[in-house]
């Protein structure tokens, strides 16, 4: 399997993905509850535009509209049986806006988890996860996707069998966590531990990291101790933008531009490769953080007080306070369009 990350970072060292997809959706007409995955057919035009913004804004990497492609996240909407096309039509939407930006840009096949919980905590076999993430990954495939970019997990053992199915199907892979719950994930899974999930699988990840979660500081942390953990992988951070804020009934981010670029700034002197928004991130967030990216020089690496003091306080207890996570695995559903 070719590399295509190894291959720009060789180029340009630090690569920057790309934004929120599902508050940027929100903001474009998506209803709440709404499957974002059917707009690839319904409503290809602002998938393009979606798409577009971010590549405009500088982003090396665009993340296809398939967080929930599997067949039991399009079982609730009744689209179980048509998960080829709708990830073939997400990757081919995102690999013509690429082919089309005058300069290398990643497809990267999003890939989120199932909802379901694994034996013995659930009914799911990981053969049927395997097989599941698999045929998802055979429509991202056929549509032009570069890798598979599987993101949002808590499960280890979710993550590996997504990972397996990256292998079956013939795509490299990443894989990036949510230490949402105490510096872990809900699973209890914490940062230094992720490298050793993928272990003894025939292919490695090509980039391995964080996403989402509770915001942009408790993300670096989650970084730092990554990079403690295997300092020479390359690291990935995709965090939201700010802190999530109810305002009526509406969910607002408090991160803005200036606060996202210095985040970038702390996440490549962190020994982040590869750096991105989740929740909340618009275009112009990430156009602020590709100026930063290219004006910055990787300097000493940050402490969590340098973050706290620059970007905010923590939002959870960092990993190393906390013991197994708590929390119910159904806290995945608020991740259903991711961002």
């Amino acid at each position: 399997m070719t590399n295509p990350i190894d291959a720009l970072l060789a180029e340009k060292g630090v690569l920057l993905a790309d934004g929120a997809t599902g508050t940027n959706l929100f903001a474009m007409g998506l209803e709440s509850g709404d499957a974002p995955e059917l707009w690839n057919e319904t409503a290809p035009e602002k998938i393009v535009a979606l798409h577009r913004g971010f590549v405009d804004a500088g982003a090396d990497i665009i993340l296809t509209n398939s967080f929930g492609g599997t067949r039991h996240r399009l079982k609730l909407h009744h689209a179980q049986d048509r998960v080829f096309e709708l990830n073939r039509r997400a990757a081919e939407i995102a690999r013509e806006v690429a082919d089309g930006a005058g300069r290398p840009v990643i497809v990267a096949g999003s890939v989120g988890p199932t909802g379901e919980l694994l034996e013995p905590l659930g009914a799911m076999t990981y053969g049927e996860a395997v097989d599941a993430f698999a045929e998802q990954m055979e429509g991202l495939k056929a549509g032009g996707a570069d890798v598979a970019w599987i993101e949002t997990m808590s499960s280890p053992e979710e993550i590996r069998a997504a990972a397996e199915a990256a292998i079956r199907v013939g795509l490299p892979y990443t894989v990036t966590a949510s230490f949402d719950t105490a510096g872990r994930t809900m699973m209890g899974l914490a940062p230094k531990d992720i490298h050793g999930v993928a272990e003894g699988l025939s292919q490695a990840p090509v980039g391995i990291g964080a996403n989402c979660g509770v915001g942009a500081s408790d993300i670096l942390s989650s970084l730092f101790d990554m990079a403690d953990a295997r300092p020479e992988a390359t690291l990935i951070v995709k965090g939201n933008c700010g802190i999530p804020e109810f305002r009526g009934t509406e969910i607002h981010y408090s991160g803005t531009p200036e606060l996202m670029a210095d985040y970038v700034r702390l996440a490549v002197d962190g020994g982040a490769k590869i750096i991105g928004g989740c929740c909340g991130t618009s275009f112009s967030h990430l156009a602020a953080m590709r100026k930063a990216l290219d004006s910055h020089h990787k300097g000493a690496r940050p402490t969590v007080e340098d973050v706290v003091t620059r970007i905010g306080p923590l939002r959870n207890k960092i990993a190393s306070e906390s013991g197994a996570a708590s929390g119910g695995e159904g806290r995945r559903e608020r991740r259903r369009a991711r961002g």
